[in-house]
């Protein structure tokens, strides 16, 4: 039988960086992928020594080529952050249209199984609460956050176009707000801003008037359900990530407490189209991969303050 290799793009990233460190645990042979446009090598370096990992510097909206065969391919590369994909929305739109179309063929080729990495975001501003996957979405397919939920939203009508004509073995997994050591402090989201802003003990910012909602999964528990659903035999989209709902404005005031800081919260206008509630049902990951988070954000959010700590020499 031989090693199984697997193929990671975005491995890079906050979320395939950890990807590729647990498929090496599990004994694969890993490829990972990346042109670095938002990733970076910092996240990967403790794995070029290792001799079952490769690193392939490499865009995935141009013709994709790995040598020998690949069990399985995981597509994560993708700007993640609302920071990003308004400052390239093109590229965001082309790294889920024609790379996952790229990803597709080699996959038909390799006969590999292929999961891509969707989002919470193709709900939109959800009208419907909590959010289960047979809800089709509320969303804006030309507003700024269009070019990032639209680019997931075909993905996943492209990977379930490739699985029913093709045969092609596919998953899908809609990733909620996921935290944790290899954050961005810069990507504009509200976790790594508010312990960047604490750290330097600058006032935190929260926009509109904080009622928003969000649920926070800690990266390990991401990780091992992500795991679970490519081994499993299911092919519809499965929510992945901690129904614990909580708003924006409780949020700030629990990295304030965490940090021992003593910021103000500032207010500044919320950005178009920003969801309102955010809360994934997981009702089918509990039920077919028998996953539910199991680190709570107190836990979690110490893990992570102690990184941003370390990263940003306090």
């Amino acid at each position: 039988m031989g090693q199984k290799r697997v193929l990671i793009t975005g491995a890079a990233g906050f979320i395939g960086s950890h990807l590729c460190d647990r498929f090496i645990k599990e004994g694969f042979y890993v490829i990972g992928m990346d042109n670095l446009s938002t990733g970076s090598l910092k996240n990967i370096e403790h794995l070029f020594p290792v001799k079952e990992f490769e690193f392939y510097f490499h865009d995935v909206t141009k013709f994709v080529h790995v040598p020998g065969n690949l069990d399985y391919i995981l597509h994560f590369a993708s700007p993640a952050s609302p920071i990003d994909y308004l400052k390239i929305p093109i590229q965001t739109l082309k790294v889920g249209s024609l790379g996952t179309h790229n990803l597709l063929g080699l996959a038909k080729e390799k006969k590999s199984r292929f999961l891509i990495a969707s989002t919470s975001e193709i709900y939109g501003d959800p009208n419907v609460h909590p959010q289960t996957e047979e809800y089709w979405g509320n969303v804006n397919p030309i507003g700024p956050r269009g070019v990032y939920d639209e680019a997931k939203r075909f993905m996943e009508a492209i990977t379930m176009a490739y699985h029913t004509y093709h045969g092609l073995d596919t998953r899908i997994v809609r990733i909620f707000n996921t935290y944790g050591p290899r954050m961005r402090l810069n990507d504009g989201r509200a976790l790594p801003a508010f312990i960047g802003q604490a750290i330097r003990g600058e006032n935190i910012t929260v926009f509109g008037d904080g009622s928003q909602t969000r649920s926070f999964c800690f990266i390990d528990d991401m990780i091992e359900g992500i795991f679970r659903l490519l081994m499993s035999d299911y092919t519809m989209p499965v929510n992945i990530g901690n129904p614990d709902e909580i708003t924006i404005k409780e949020f700030a005031e629990e990295i304030i407490k965490l940090t021992g800081t003593n910021q103000k919260i500032v207010y500044e206008e919320l950005p178009t189209d920003d969801p309102k509630q955010r809360q994934p049902d997981i009702t089918k990951a509990k039920k077919i991969l028998g996953w539910e988070p199991k680190i709570s954000r107190a836990e979690g959010l110490k893990i992570t303050y102690d990184y941003f700590k370390k990263i940003l020499g306090k």
